[in-house]
């Protein structure tokens, strides 16, 4: 990461400082130091180790919820990591090296989603269903970047939303409604109908579907910020925790790169564990876990539902 860029005055992008490196290495936990009958060595901790090493180390069946935004299937730098794109077969194959064994991880009434883009999300089916129950795939408008010359901009993403027991798993539809602007509204015997009108305009509370157009990519004007390269927003993370968690429930992410699902579920009422191999981004993880100790803040998500991206009372109650 390179520390010396220089940033505009309103740049609000989370970086190190040496005293931050200094101060943070000694709250993360390495793969030798994790103990299976001790949850205080991997409950609320970020684990900086190497995903295969660490794995083992871990409990079965102790998450409620896991969320993994792997790398995609694209050449990409990681702070001096690199990974390289692949043939299709052989992203099937490093899919098949640590997928089942995450799974382990999971509860048998818990749930898991995994990230992905257009050129990956098939083998991301295929590894999912041979340990899972696929329940549905959810596409995210990720309106970010400058478009491609001779190519449609790739302005989509999908989450795959799968299950251990599609009889028994949890899932709170009142927690992820979105709240949106009415435009043209309805009145029956002159009161609003399915709607609510306030000083602030007229909204209603809507189920989510699986396609969401609500999210804005981190970027360096938002506090949530940083230089990880395929950051994920917390709003987006959010949705997922929401409704497929209860307070108190572990969530955990075996990619956690600068830490978007320790942050939210923080910010959440929930209990973490992240394992994350590059030290900078998981010193970057528990930077942003202390900035949640006095600011729990979702952008987009306010009194209790999320709202239209670009949406101006935000902080307006109905």
């Amino acid at each position: 990461m390179n520390e010396e860029k220089k940033r505009a005055p309103r740049n609000r992008t989370i970086t190190l400082t040496d005293e931050d490196k200094s101060l943070l290495s000694s709250r993360l936990v390495h793969a030798e130091g994790i103990s299976a009958s001790d949850e205080n060595t991997f409950i609320n901790r970020t684990i900086n180790a190497d995903l295969l090493t660490a794995l083992p180390e871990l409990p079965d069946a102790f998450a409620d919820l896991i969320i993994i935004d792997p790398p995609y299937n694209l050449s990409r730098n990681f702070n001096g990591l690199h990974f390289n794109a692949r043939s299709e077969e052989a992203y099937d194959e490093y899919l098949a090296s640590w997928f089942p064994q995450v799974c382990k991880k999971l509860k048998a009434t818990g749930s898991l989603y995994i990230c992905g883009d257009w050129k990956c999300t098939s083998s991301l089916q295929r590894a999912v269903q041979k340990e899972l129950t696929i329940l549905n795939r959810i596409t995210w408008q990720r309106e970010k970047g400058r478009g491609a010359k001779s190519n449609w901009k790739n302005g989509m993403e999908d989450i795959w939303f799968a299950v251990k027991n599609p009889d028994d798993y949890y899932f709170n539809l009142e927690a992820v409604k979105i709240r949106r602007r009415v435009i043209a509204p309805y009145k029956q015997d002159g009161k609003p109908k399915d709607w609510e009108e306030t000083k602030n305009g007229n909204f209603r509370d809507t189920c989510p579907s699986n396609f969401w157009d609500d999210i804005s990519v981190p970027f360096w004007s938002m506090p949530e910020n940083t230089d990880h390269p395929t950051q994920k927003p917390e709003k987006l993370y959010a949705k997922l925790i929401l409704a497929s968690s209860r307070p108190g429930d572990v969530i955990f992410d075996p990619f956690l790169g600068s830490g978007t699902a320790s942050v939210a579920a923080k910010k959440l009422g929930r209990r973490w564990c992240g394992i994350e191999l590059n030290k900078e981004y998981a010193l970057l993880a528990e930077k942003r876990l202390t900035l949640a100790d006095s600011d729990t803040t979702i952008q987009g998500y306010a009194d209790g539902v999320f709202w239209e991206r670009n949406t101006a009372n935000t902080t307006a109650r109905l």
